[in-house]
């Protein structure tokens, strides 16, 4: 389904685009496709979380889609809309392209595979939960559009996003209204402590509960130095988190 979406606002401008192998920046940067803008601060649109899948199980959050995801996301959308495909099929085929497409996604799966998730929901390895088909997964980013600061991918500092007011309003609106599509029992896996900080806020709203939330999870993006760390620290409470959260659906 699609949720809140802005693609009828887009739609014709993606059309025109010229077919190409890969877009640059001076083609998809512009003006057409600017969503705001506060100083250095900039939000463009892609289309792939606008597409929602309300049966998910997990729910994959990370801060921002960077560059490269917003680059894929376009050019399969341009690619769908040739073949005649709905908005919502459109979307869709945009999400399974561009989702931590890359290095990300590589270390998200391995980490995923560290701590067993997949055992969880029965699957064999965590790569199933991102191939075509898979019911289980729902992945979003709290900034649900591609954000740049000075024409770089944001990382959720410089400005801070819980110190931001314009990103942090923009986060937390449309982070609570995606949980309202979701099925209100799945996991939910936040992307880092930029990330974090939201639903913390949720949580203290009882808008979510505390035995979904999968704390302790670092950003798998390669820019993440830290990224082994965080998650050998993290490791043994996520590994009880899952335990607590698996024997709760039984």
């Amino acid at each position: 389904m699609l949720i809140n979406s802005n693609f009828e606002k887009y739609e014709a401008f993606i059309r025109g685009l010229p077919l190409k192998p890969r877009y640059s920046p001076d083609d998809l940067l512009v003006p057409e496709l600017n969503v705001l803008r506060e100083g250095p601060i900039e939000m463009y649109y892609a289309p792939h979380n606008d597409y929602c899948n309300p049966t998910a199980q997990i729910m994959i959050v990370g801060l921002t889609p960077g560059w490269n995801q917003m680059e894929i996301a376009i050019r399969t959308a341009k690619l769908a809309m040739l073949e005649n495909k709905s908005a919502q099929e459109i979307c869709k085929e945009a999400k399974k392209a561009a989702r931590f497409a890359g290095s990300m996604r590589s270390n998200l799966i391995h980490m995923l595979n560290e701590l067993k998730l997949h055992a969880y929901f029965g699957l064999a390895d965590s790569k199933a939960l991102f191939e075509d088909g898979s019911p289980l997964l729902q992945t979003t980013s709290l900034l649900r559009y591609p954000v740049f600061v000075n024409k770089k991918n944001y990382s959720g500092h410089n400005p801070e996003l819980s110190k931001n007011a314009l990103l942090y309003s923009y986060a937390y609106q449309l982070m609570n209204s995606e949980l309202h599509a979701l099925c209100h029992t799945a996991l939910i896996i936040p992307l880092g402590k930029a990330v974090e900080t939201v639903f913390m806020r949720l949580l203290s709203e009882k808008k979510i509960s505390e035995e979904q939330i999968l704390w302790g999870f670092p950003h798998p993006s390669g820019a993440n130095g830290n990224r082994q760390r965080q998650f050998g620290q993290s490791k043994m409470e996520m590994e009880k988190i899952l335990r607590n959260f698996a024997s709760l659906q039984q």
